[in-house]
């Protein structure tokens, strides 16, 4: 069978049945039962001969050398981001001349880095930048002639197979599409409540605990008198001044306290993010700091970090028909489809060799 043309059945009844056939060698080599529900479990030697693990996840190391095929072109086109020395996120070459296309919200601090799929480091500066999408073009001044990949504007119908492409030729997850492309609402939040006093004036009566603003020092009973630069004259005014601004960006806030001024950067949150308990976060691990505020996202359950997202998505016939931009939830990933990416990748490059 060709793997680049594998229809999600044909995907299943290859996993069931190799995971059947190795269930019954490891019943009859161990006196074992037959394979279950549970994760089994086969003799260190059996694992070591064979070069696998045995699992019923879907993203199981038989399953992934199957379709590991599909992802090496994309692959070798998809980059490590470093953001001061950090894994942040992947990227796509998606100009041969060098450019890179990742996730903005987590390019936080100088200087930025990019690793190619051949393991070579290179410096990288943003050309673009789209908040809208949470968009990102990076330009690597010292190489050219890379691979790239092109965005495909089909997509995927529910319950279709996606492939998350890694750096180099091994893929670093396999999902399903779960829901049809819809819109995420905008749930950035700086965390206070204000109030207007008595002079007209924004004044903060509460501090979300954990919130951005109450790591960047906000204190109960100052009072927002700008926010970026701009005079703002009472708590409406105040409040769309933030409400235009995503998580995961950073607000200049100049506040009154007492007969003081004072000025503080504080991040914008996600509120889901803000209200989760102790629990919520160890169940559903880290998240993206930017999840919410999409015009158009394709959902699926691959289980990925917040670091491996801004990299390309393929369908089973190969083509990149998206890329991943935020991790949502445990098993809640987003991608942006590729009829949402390409137009605005055309005025990016524009954009970006006009100013070279």
């Amino acid at each position: 069978m060709n793997s680049s043309n594998l229809s999600h059945y044909g995907v299943r009844t290859i996993r069931f049945a190799a995971i059947g056939c190795i269930g019954a060698v490891v019943c009859l080599l161990t006196d074992a039962a037959p394979l279950t529900a549970q994760e089994p479990k086969a003799p260190a030697w059996i694992q070591e001969q064979f070069g696998i693990q045995l699992s019923n996840r879907r993203d199981n190391g038989s399953m992934m050398k199957l379709v590991t095929p599909l992802s090496v072109q994309a692959g070798q086109a998809t980059v490590q981001v470093l953001s001061n020395g950090k894994p942040v996120a992947l990227g796509a070459i998606v100009a041969t001349d060098g450019y890179v296309l990742t996730k903005r919200s987590e390019l936080s601090a100088d200087p930025l880095r990019v690793r190619l799929a051949d393991g070579r480091l290179f410096h990288a500066r943003i050309a673009a930048v789209r908040r809208s999408t949470d968009l990102a073009l990076l330009h690597i001044d010292e190489v050219r002639k890379l691979p790239r990949v092109d965005f495909d504007t089909e997509e995927p119908e529910i319950g279709s197979f996606l492939v998350s492409a890694g750096r180099g030729k091994t893929p670093i997850g396999l999902g399903v599409v779960g829901a049809v492309p819809r819109a995420i609402d905008h749930k950035g939040r700086l965390g206070v409540a204000l109030q207007n006093d008595s002079r007209g004036q924004a004044r903060v009566d509460v501090v979300w605990p954990d919130s951005g603003a109450d790591e960047a020092g906000v204190l109960r009973g100052d009072r927002i008198i700008a926010v970026n630069g701009h005079e703002e004259t009472g708590q409406q005014q105040v409040i769309l001044a933030l409400r235009g601004l995503y998580p995961g960006e950073t607000v200049h806030l100049t506040l009154q306290r007492e007969e003081s001024t004072v000025e503080v950067e504080a991040q914008i949150r996600d509120f889901r993010l803000m209200q989760e308990s102790e629990n919520e976060v160890r169940v559903n691990g880290a998240r993206s700091l930017r999840l919410s505020g999409f015009d158009r996202v394709l959902q699926h359950d691959t289980v990925l970090e917040p670091d491996q997202c801004g990299g390309p998505v393929l369908d089973t016939s190969g083509k990149v028909v998206g890329l991943n931009i935020a991790r949502a939830g445990r098993i809640v990933s987003y991608a942006l489809p590729g009829s949402i990416i390409r137009p605005q990748l055309i005025e990016m490059l524009q954009e970006a060799r006009a100013q070279k």
